[in-house]
C-alpha cells in the first residue's frame, strides 16, 4: 500500500558523512552492532557503516558466522535456481562498463519469437522453471511490445512436461504505464540494477546516453510499485565506484520504499565487474578482490535479513559456495549470457556478453548444493498464490517461511529429477529428499512431501502448497 508521494533522492553528501564518522570502530562498538544483528534488531546507518570499516580478522570472522546464522534462519538451507534469457542486444546507451555499448560495432541482434521459443526449449529441457529476461536499451529495436510479446511466447512454450512459470524481467527504466502492461502480462520481479548509487561516477560510466539520466534511473521501481509491480530487484555492479557507498546507497533506498510502499526490494543482486568487448578493467580503480567482496556480501545480508541474495554465473562454483554460507540466497546455473546463446552454445559457439566463471551445467550444480547440504529449488509457488509484496515479507519475518518453502523445494526437486535424471540420480534425489523430509517439524507437511514423491513419478506435476 502506498503511503506517500515522493520518489527516491540517495543523499551523496550524508553517505560520506557516514563513512567518515565510521572509520575506526572500537571493538566494543562492532560487538554490539553484531548482537544487535544477530537478534535481527534494526541496525542504523552509522552501524553498517561502522562494519563496512571492520579490519580486525576475529570481528570479520564473527560477522560472517552471524551472517550465516541469519540466513539459516530465514532461508533454510533452500536455494533457489533460474537462468538469463537475453533476447536483444540492440542498445543505444554508451556504459562504458558493458559489451553491449553502442560503440562496439558488431552484428546486433534481436530473437523472432521462433528464436525465443527454441531458446525457452533448450532451458525448458535443462530443467529451469525461471527465467530472467534481459535485453538492452533501444526504443526503436526493443520497444515494449517486443518485450511483451516475448513475455507471452515464454509463458506459452511447452518442452514435454517442461513450462517455465516465473519470468522476472530485467529492462531499462520505463513509464508507469509500460510497467502496468508488464505487471499485467504476469511476469515475477521487475529487476533494474543500479550500477552504482554514486551520482557523479553514474554520470561518467553511462556518458551521453538515455541511461545517463540518474534520477530517471534511480526513481525507477516507484514508478514500478506505483504501476501494481509488488516484487523489485536492485542491484550494483561492485567495482564502479567505492562499494563502502554502493552498500549504503542500497539500504537507503530499500528503507525508502519500506516507508513508502511497506515493503523493499524482493532481491539484490551483487555482482562484480567482469572483462567484457571493449572494457579495460585497468581503468576501474574499485575492484574488489574476494576477501573485500565476501564482507560486502555479509553486511547486506545483516543489513537486510529478509531479503533475498542473488549470485549469478560471474563468480566461480568456489566463491559462490562460500558466500552461500554468508547469505546468497539464489543462483544461476547453466547461463548464457549472449543474444540466442544457449542455441549457439549446443553449435560450439560461445557469444556471451561477458565472461563467466561457473560453467557448470544445472545438473552438476543441483549435485553440488545436495553434496553441500542445501535444498536446490525450482519453486515459483509464491509468485502464483499471491504470496508477494508486502505478504511475502510479513511470512519471512515471522522466519515461518520455511513451512511452504522447504516442503516446496523438496517437491521440485523430485520432479527434477524425475523428468531430467537418470536412474542414479533419482536414487539419489528421492533418499537426499527422504531425509530432508525428516527434519521436518511438521508431520502433515513431511506426509506432504513423501506423498509428492508417489504423484510425481506417476506423473502428476506442478505440486506446491
Amino acid at each position: 500500500m502506498e503511503r506517500f508521494k515522493e520518489h527516491v533522492k540517495i543523499d551523496r553528501e550524508k553517505i560520506f558523512q557516514l563513512l567518515e564518522e565510521g572509520k575506526n570502530p572500537s571493538r566494543e562498538d562492532i560487538l554490539e552492532i553484531l548482537r544487535k544483528a544477530e537478534n535481527k534488531e534494526k541496525i542504523t546507518h552509522l552501524d553498517i557503516a561502522k562494519l563496512l570499516h571492520i579490519e580486525d580478522a576475529d570481528l570479520v570472522e564473527k560477522m560472517f558466522q552471524i551472517a550465516g546464522k541469519i540466513k539459516k534462519d530465514v532461508y533454510g538451507n533452500r536455494v533457489v535456481l533460474f537462468a538469463p534469457l537475453y533476447i536483444s542486444d540492440f542498445c543505444v546507451n554508451n556504459c562504458v562498463y558493458c559489451g553491449y555499448k553502442r560503440e562496439n560495432k558488431f552484428h546486433r541482434r534481436r530473437l523472432t519469437m521462433e528464436e525465443i521459443k527454441k531458446e525457452v526449449m533448450i532451458l525448458e529441457e535443462m530443467g529451469h522453471k525461471r527465467l530472467a529476461l534481459e535485453a538492452g536499451e533501444d526504443p526503436v529495436n526493443c520497444d515494449i511490445e517486443y518485450i511483451l510479446e516475448a513475455i507471452d511466447t515464454i509463458y506459452d512454450t511447452y518442452n514435454k512436461n517442461g513450462k517455465i512459470r516465473r519470468i522476472n524481467v530485467n529492462i531499462a527504466a520505463t513509464t508507469v504505464e509500460n510497467y502496468r502492461r508488464l505487471n499485467e502480462k504476469g511476469i515475477g520481479t521487475y529487476i533494474l540494477f543500479q550500477e552504482t548509487y554514486d551520482e557523479e561516477v553514474y554520470k561518467k560510466v553511462h556518458p551521453k546516453c538515455l541511461k545517463g539520466n540518474y534520477d530517471y534511473h534511480t526513481t525507477s521501481f516507484d514508478r514500478a510499485m506505483e504501476a501494481g509491480i509488488e516484487d523489485v530487484g536492485a542491484g550494483v555492479l561492485f567495482g564502479l565506484a567505492d562499494p563502502k557507498f554502493e552498500v549504503l546507497g542500497l539500504v537507503m533506498h530499500n528503507e525508502h520504499l519500506e516507508k513508502r510502499f511497506g515493503v523493499g526490494f524482493h532481491t539484490i543482486s551483487v555482482p562484480r565487474l567482469r572483462p567484457a568487448e571493449g572494457v579495460n578493467l585497468e581503468t576501474f580503480p574499485y575492484l574488489l578482490d574476494d576477501e573485500t567482496f565476501k564482507k560486502i556480501v555479509t553486511i547486506i545480508r545483516i543489513a537486510v535479513p529478509y531479503t533475498g541474495m542473488i549470485l549469478s554465473t560471474r563468480e566461480t562454483a568456489e566463491m559462490r559456495e562460500i558466500l552461500l554460507q554468508h547469505g546468497i540466497s539464489q543462483v544461476s546455473a547453466g547461463s548464457c549470457t549472449g543474444v540466442g546463446g544457449y542455441e549457439e552454445h549446443i553449435k560450439g559457439r560461445n557469444v556471451n556478453q561477458f565472461a563467466t566463471a561457473d560453467e557448470r551445467s544445472p545438473k552438476q550444480v543441483i549435485e553440488d548444493l545436495m553434496a553441500a547440504g542445501y535444498i536446490p529449488s525450482y519453486c515459483t509457488s509464491c509468485y502464483r498464490t499471491g504470496r508477494v509484496g508486502e505478504k511475502f515479507m510479513e511470512i519471512a519475518k515471522s522466519e515461518k517461511i520455511h513451512n511452504l518453502c522447504k516442503p516446496n523445494a523438496l517437491t521440485t526437486l523430485v520432479e527434477y529429477a524425475v523428468d531430467y535424471g537418470d536412474k542414479e540420480l533419482l536414487a539419489k534425489v528421492e533418499k537426499f529428499v527422504k531425509e530432508q523430509a525428516a527434519t521436518i517439524e511438521n508431520k502433515k507437511l513431511e506426509q506432504f512431501v513423501l506423498k509428492n514423491i508417489d504423484k510425481l513419478k506417476a506423473g502428476e506435476r506442478d505440486l506446491y502448497l
